[in-house]
């Protein structure tokens, strides 16, 4: 339950439209840590760290899937060489003991084309829907730390999320492979294709500004259409969009050297090593974006005069005022 502030909404506010100059101008008068520690509270009181563990386990459900579509889709147009390239590609960025676990699944789709078809078709269709899922629970999370009370009504919550899921789900999708799986896939493509060093540099440079703005359009947008309110402009959601990006490179980097270094991280787990640095990197995504989306927040109330992000509580009880008066509060 939120016990966080309603950020008004500056969009219906008067007054001359707001620049991303007016954003700089209100971080730097506010004061960047003060800033960062108001949206950390907001974040904890609108219960982020639980919305972003519900939104990282349908993020992981939408994940195998998709793997296993991919691997189903290459093996249904018949195009061997693409198949292997998906097999060499989630073989290296599998961790540990799993290599021969996803190995075993990912060559399980060589078994025909009709089989490929069946296997692309049920496992592009779990992940969409595992993925619409996703957005509905992110919209929850993003209206919680808002503090903003009941979602969308059910059919307006799930279209909508349908559609993030195929506009902005798609680019965050590409981003994160450029990313993450980026290297390997090059060095696949260069053993199956033969690409040749000089076009795997090229590969390796352009990965990154391509995948880096693919991740920062599919967070704005998130940012700007996943809430139930009247979003300001886009270079005020910029602030909270670049550093869920930041925040999310940082973990997902922390993540990758304590897998890798962690002495019996892969012995604990064996074959399922790759599911749980799924799972693990699943929550951290779900932290980095909802922690942007209070940040954005954050900045929005300050700019409307509230910077407070706590509804008071003078007797410290744990519940907010204006439901310990009121005699039909559930609190009481």
């Amino acid at each position: 339950m939120s016990s966080v502030r309603a950020v008004p909404e500056t969009e219906l506010m008067a007054g001359e439209s707001l620049t991303a100059d007016h954003a700089w101008q209100t971080v730097r008068k506010y004061g960047l840590w003060h800033l960062l520690g108001t949206a950390f509270l907001r974040f904890r009181y609108g219960d982020g760290f639980s919305h972003a563990r519900a939104f990282g386990l349908q993020l992981a459900l939408a994940a195998v899937p998709l793997v296993i579509a991919g691997a189903g889709l290459a093996t249904a147009l018949g195009v061997e060489s693409l198949a292997e390239v998906v097999a060499r590609t989630v073989v290296a960025i599998s961790p540990g003991s799993s290599d021969a676990l996803v190995a075993e699944v990912i060559g399980g789709m060589d078994e025909g084309s009709e089989r490929g078809e069946i296997v692309a078709v049920l496992g592009l269709g779990t992940a969409f829907l595992a993925a619409t899922s996703a957005f509905a629970q992110l919209e929850r999370g993003a209206n919680r730390i808002y503090g903003t009370e009941r979602d969308r009504p059910a059919l307006r919550k799930y279209g909508r999320a349908a559609l993030l899921t195929a506009t902005a789900g798609v680019a965050m999708a590409a981003g994160l492979l450029l990313i993450v799986a980026g290297e390997p896939f090059g060095e696949a493509m260069e053993v199956v294709y033969h690409w040749g060093d000089g076009a795997e540099e090229v590969w390796d440079v352009l990965r990154w500004p391509v995948g880096l703005a693919a991740l920062i359009v599919a967070v704005t947008v998130l940012f700007r259409h996943a809430p139930r309110r009247s979003q300001p402009g886009l270079s005020w959601l910029a602030v909270g969009a670049s550093v869920t990006v930041l925040a999310w490179l940082a973990g997902s980097g922390l993540l990758a050297l304590y897998v890798v270094a962690a002495a019996g991280f892969g012995d604990t787990y064996g074959p399922l090593t790759a599911v749980m640095a799924l799972l693990i990197w699943a929550n951290v995504t779900g932290i980095a974006l909802l922690a942007g989306f209070a940040l954005a927040a954050q900045l929005e109330a300050v700019r409307a005069g509230r910077p407070e992000p706590l509804l008071p509580d003078s007797d410290g009880d744990g519940i907010p005022d204006n439901l310990d008066e009121h005699p039909d509060s559930p609190a009481r």
